[in-house]
């Protein structure tokens, strides 16, 4: 025999787990020795679904037993005291099965209770309305079929993720199944487009289920506003056949206006109109175009609909035909002396009149004759119409223009006789002529030359000054004139008429004078630097005149300055101070005779001994400062008179120049001996020291260091170093002497000690001598 099933296994467990319960199982054994029990006693199970019972006894050897249920059985399983069987496709909401023994001629019974769920598989939101107008209720309905238990259900209705209502069906009876919520909700602008959706749960955690939930599709809601108001309907009164005019159709208080559906028509002419929409206000515009079928009184029809209401406006307009006048010139182009013939004409039903004067009635033409002439050139004609339409009065005109030919004619005023520009700026030469066709101007130079560019933009140039034929040209004929184009430019100076350097020569005749380029012509004035006074006329050339002059020309198209500098030049002068007639020249100083002469240009100098031991010398001459060449310096140079002659292209001058030589001191062994000997006790006389030297040097000697008494006589006191000066009006030169004295030898006998010696005793006796040498 197989063993229990796993589903079997199971509901054992529980029955011995129910046979192991407290001390009421001992009771109730107690009292009726025998029982029968049911697992599971109560269950909970999911519709459709299967569960196995368990019925058990512990009569010990039952006359029969079993399990009563109208539930479908899908397999039963025995033991002498139990019966399983597997209960399927559950679908009641509440059934009791019974389980039974025969026992000792009594009947063992246990009752149980089993129960079905069905999950909110199905939530439906019932269909909201099309359009719902903002500011009325409406109806949100959800309906969940055969969920349950009713009373562990929940439903949410729901805008959005926000929470409208929300309702528990807690206390509902145990076999109710399914649930419906309905609720009533404002409709509001901010409604529009949102999405509304039902959430239901069915909370089964209590009996050790979970929590089912389901939500259902959301349904969109679409609100809208439509003011009762009729639209603005804005249309011409009268519309002419042919002609376009814009119509226009408002209305505010829309929403949403994206939403509006606008119909334009005139008659039944639909118009494709432009939308235009600001917050809640719309505009349609169109452009109304009438046939001539439709002439006459018609209507111009607007309406708006928007969540299936409409509102709609009608106008009144009028079509009508109303061509405009014809203006014929018999010949629009005619020659001077043509006659010309002008001709208005209109509608039917028009009235025209020509340059103000009417024609005979509506329908009728109205013309008049001229004979063409130069002024009649451009000269316009206007034709009018008018026309009654519906107590209005309209008007219509044209217009023509007659063009005269005739020859060219050049006046002053648009062809002058003569131009002033500026040079430099940009200029449009014009030359103009009437005639009719316009005549093409020609101006260039009688020679053949230049050529003026008419009516074009350039710069100006003096170039293009001077005289020039114009001749203008049509097919009429030609008229010629002769101008003159005058150039104005700023004064000028160039190196030619001012030059920045010029030469004079002193005691001649000159004039400072400035030639300036300029038109017009202008005039210039030079001012020598630092004085206000001008410089005029012819001048008596000085020295003076030499210097910087400042020569400013004007005219009225502005100014020019440059410096000019004047140089007087003259021949060479002699000037005491720069060229002495006395000079002394010193050995071994290094300076040379300096003899500036004054003179322009430079004057060169040459000075050469005459007579005596200077004869044919030449004297070194200082050079100028500055100057690049170093000139040699003499060792010697023999006193005399130098005849000195300087010259220059204009001329030159001589001078006679006295030379003496002189010299410093000098001293050296030969005039003082650098070591002298004097002798003890003679008589005391000076150190033998001379110098050389021009004028004669005065030589004064002196101890170094230690005052030198006056002595008569030579002691040992007078050796020592001497410092000699040689000094004239060159300078001084400086020698040492040293100075040894000579005595005769001194002997000197002692004897130590010198307290006497003791017979036997021993001393000193000791010699010493001195003299120099």
């Amino acid at each position: 025999m197989r063993g229990p099933s796993p589903e079997l296994s199971r509901a054992l467990l529980g029955l011995w787990a129910t046979l192991g319960l407290g001390l009421h199982r001992l009771s109730a054994v107690a009292q009726e020795p025998f029982w029968a029990d049911l697992q599971p006693r109560v269950a909970l199970v999911e519709r459709g679904g299967s569960l196995w019972l368990n019925c058990s006894t512990n009569c010990p050897r039952p006359e029969r037993g079993g399990l009563e249920t109208s539930l479908r059985r899908n397999g039963t399983q025995r033991g002498l005291r139990w019966v399983a069987r597997q209960l399927v496709d559950i679908r009641e909401p509440e059934t009791q099965p019974v389980c039974f023994f025969r026992c000792a001629r009594r009947t063992l019974q246990a009752r149980g209770l089993i129960r079905t769920f069905q999950r909110p598989d199905r939530v439906e939101l019932v269909p909201l309305p099309a359009w719902q107008p903002v500011g009325e209720n409406f109806t949100l309905s959800c309906r969940v079929p055969g969920a349950g238990p009713r009373g562990s259900l929940t439903l949410t209705l729901l805008r959005g993720a926000q929470e409208l209502i929300r309702r528990s069906f807690t206390g509902e009876p145990p076999r109710a199944r399914g649930a419906v919520l309905t609720a009533t909700v404002l409709a509001r602008r901010e409604d529009h487009g949102a999405n509304f959706s039902c959430l239901a749960e069915l909370d089964l955690r209590p009996q050790g289920l979970g929590l089912f939930e389901n939500t259902s599709a959301p349904r969109e809601l679409r609100t809208f506003a439509l003011s009762p108001d009729p639209p603005r309907l804005a249309a011409p009164r009268l519309l002419e056949v042919g002609s376009e005019r814009p119509v226009s159709c408002a209305v505010d208080g829309l929403f949403p206006a994206s939403e509006a559906g606008v119909y334009l028509a005139l008659e039944d002419r639909r118009l494709q109109p432009d939308i235009t929409l600001e917050g809640d206000a719309l505009m349609a515009t169109a452009t109304a175009t009438a046939s001539a079928e439709q002439e006459g009184a018609r209507q111009l029809l607007c309406t708006v609909t928007l969540g299936g209401e409409s509102r709609e406006t009608r106008e009144n307009v009028t079509v009508y035909s109303f061509p405009a006048p014809l203006l014929t010139l018999s010949e629009p182009n005619a020659p001077e002396g043509k006659t010309v013939t002008v001709i208005c004409e209109g509608g039917a039903r028009a009235l025209v009149t020509l340059d103000g004067i009417p024609a005979a009635g509506p329908g009728q033409p109205a013309q008049l004759e001229l004979n063409a002439t130069e002024n009649d050139d451009r000269r316009g004609f206007f034709c009018d119409a008018t026309l009654e339409v519906d107590g209005e009065t309209l008007n219509k005109n044209q217009s023509a223009e007659l063009r005269v030919l005739y020859a060219p004619r050049m006046d002053d005023s648009d062809c002058p006789r003569s131009w002033t520009w500026s040079e430099g700026p940009e200029q449009t030469l014009h030359c103009e002529a009437r005639g009719n066709p316009a005549p093409s101007v020609h101006c260039a130079r009688p020679d053949g030359g230049a050529v003026l560019a008419l009516g074009l933009l350039g710069p100006v140039t003096r170039a293009l000054a001077g005289t020039y034929r114009c001749t203008a040209a049509n097919i009429q004929g030609e008229a010629v004139k002769d101008v003159t184009l005058t150039v104005e430019y700023a004064p000028a100076l160039d190196s030619v008429g001012c030059p920045e350097r010029l030469t004079w020569l002193e005691g001649t005749e000159a004039s400072l004078s400035c030639v300036a380029h300029g038109v017009p012509p202008p005039t210039v004035s030079c001012v020598r630097s630092g004085e206000e006074s001008i410089m005029e006329g012819l001048l008596l050339v000085a020295k003076e005149h030499a210097g910087t002059y400042r020569c400013e020309a004007t005219n009225a198209r502005g100014s020019a300055a440059k410096n000019v500098v004047v140089t007087v030049e003259y021949g060479p002068r002699f000037e005491e101070p720069g060229c002495p007639s006395n000079w002394t020249w010193v050995e071994g100083f290094g300076r040379l005779f300096s003899c500036e002469v004054d003179g322009r240009p430079e004057p060169s100098v040459q000075c050469i001994g005459s007579g005596g031991t200077s004869e044919g010398v030449p004297l070194p001459l200082a050079l100028p400062e500055p100057s690049p060449g170093v000139p040699s310096i003499p060792s010697e140079l023999p006193p005399g008179v130098y005849i000195c002659n300087a010259t220059n292209r204009h001329g030159s001058v001589v001078k006679t120049v006295s030379v003496t030589a002189e010299s410093p001191p000098q001293m050296d062994e030969s005039t003082c001996p650098s070591h002298q000997t004097w002798l003890e006790g003679a008589e005391a006389t000076s150190l033998a020291c001379a110098a050389r030297g021009r004028p004669f040097p005065q030589v004064r000697c002196s101890r170094e260091g230690v005052p030198q008494p006056q002595r008569l006589r030579v002691s040992r006191e007078d050796a020592g170093t001497y410092r000699c000066l040689a000094t004239n009006v060159h300078g001084t030169e400086a020698r040492t002497v040293t100075v040894g004295v000579e005595y005769r030898p001194m002997v000197e006998l002692a004897a130590s000690p010198s307290g006497g010696v003791r017979p036997g005793g021993n001393f000193t006796l000791t010699c010493r001598a001195e003299a120099w040498p």
